[in-house]
C-alpha cells in the first residue's frame, strides 16, 4: 500500500470512529500512527477523500465522509449517533421514508443508512435536508419508518400518509 493510500485510510478511519474538526489534529492523529504529513497534505487527502464540514447537534464542526467503501457495514452504534445526531423527522407513506436532517447533513445519515444494512430498506436518495428511503416489498414505509424512528431515538411523533 503506497504511503497515500495508508495515509487517506488513516484519516477516514479517524472520521468515522471520533469527531475531528481541523487538519491540525489530523496531523497530530497521523503522527500518533507514526505517519508524518503537513497541513497541506491533510487538505488535498481530505479533498480526494470527499471530505466535508458539518454541525454536530453540540454546534462544533467536525468533518463527515459522504461515501465509504459500500462493502463495508457500519456498526449499529455509528448508525445510532448518526441518526441522533442529525434526524429531526421521520415521516412515511407507502413504501417510502422521508428522513429530515439539517441542511447539508441529508448525505451523511443517508451513507450510514446505505452502509448499515437496515433491514427492508432497499436504497436511499439524499438531497440537501432530506434522505428519501425506499422500502422493500416485504416491508411497509410505515415499519421501516418506526425503525428508524428508533434508531434515530425519535419516540412516539405522529407520521403522515
Amino acid at each position: 500500500m503506497s504511503v497515500k493510500a495508508r495515509r487517506q485510510q488513516l484519516i477516514s478511519r479517524f472520521i468515522e470512529q471520533q469527531e475531528v474538526g481541523n487538519q491540525a489534529q489530523l496531523v497530530e492523529l497521523l503522527l500518533s500512527e507514526q505517519v508524518s504529513a503537513t497541513q497541506a497534505t491533510v487538505s488535498r487527502d481530505l479533498d480526494d477523500l470527499g471530505a466535508i464540514k458539518v454541525r454536530t447537534a453540540s454546534g462544533s464542526s467536525v468533518y463527515a465522509l459522504p461515501e465509504f467503501a459500500p462493502d463495508r457495514v457500519a456498526p449499529l452504534e455509528q448508525l445510532r449517533r448518526v441518526m441522533g445526531e442529525w434526524v429531526g423527522e421521520v415521516t412515511s407513506s407507502s413504501n417510502l421514508v422521508v428522513v429530515r436532517t439539517p441542511p447539508g447533513c441529508a448525505h451523511v445519515v443517508a451513507s450510514a443508512l446505505d452502509r448499515s444494512a437496515v433491514v427492508g430498506l432497499i436504497g436511499t436518495v439524499a438531497g440537501d435536508d432530506t434522505v428519501l428511503c425506499i422500502a422493500a416489498e416485504d416491508s411497509t414505509g410505515q415499519s421501516l419508518a418506526a425503525e428508524l424512528r428508533q434508531l434515530a431515538g425519535l419516540n412516539g411523533g405522529g407520521h403522515h400518509g
